[in-house]
């Protein structure tokens, strides 16, 4: 069965209480504008706006050290995990509706459900 997936963005992980001060660094320094201080409605989360591609951006507050982690869309998580096993990738954990991932060489990413099919550019088809 085919599958497919594709970048949806990148996830500013601050590490810090000042989330709107993270997302007004952020803003300035990328030169785009902060689209929804709350996004998701729990104070956790900063979307920023105009991004090229229509990729999403958000300054996310999280407890551990600060990083940049992408984010891979797909239209079943399942089967996009499974791509990624075998790529070497393996499981770190469950959050709400997506997997923390983890590369090879280390670094984490979220596999995450395509709720916008149309928002960005052309999936990549697998299987």
């Amino acid at each position: 069965m085919t599958h497919r997936s594709r970048l949806a963005g990148f996830i500013i992980d601050s590490r810090g209480d000042d989330l709107a001060a993270s997302a007004a660094f952020w803003s300035g320094a990328l030169g785009l504008p902060i689209a929804d201080p709350d996004s998701g409605g729990t104070g956790r989360y900063a979307e920023l706006g105009g991004t090229p591609g229509n990729l999403h951006v958000e300054v996310q507050k999280v407890e551990h050290p600060s990083r940049v982690h992408l984010d891979i869309e797909t239209d079943d998580i399942d089967a996009e995990i499974a791509r990624l096993e075998a790529l070497g990738a393996r499981r770190i954990a469950f959050i709400k509706r997506w997997w923390v991932m983890e590369a090879p060489d280390g670094q984490r990413f979220c596999v995450v459900p395509m709720d916008a099919p149309d928002a960005r550019a052309e999936p990549n088809t697998w299987g």
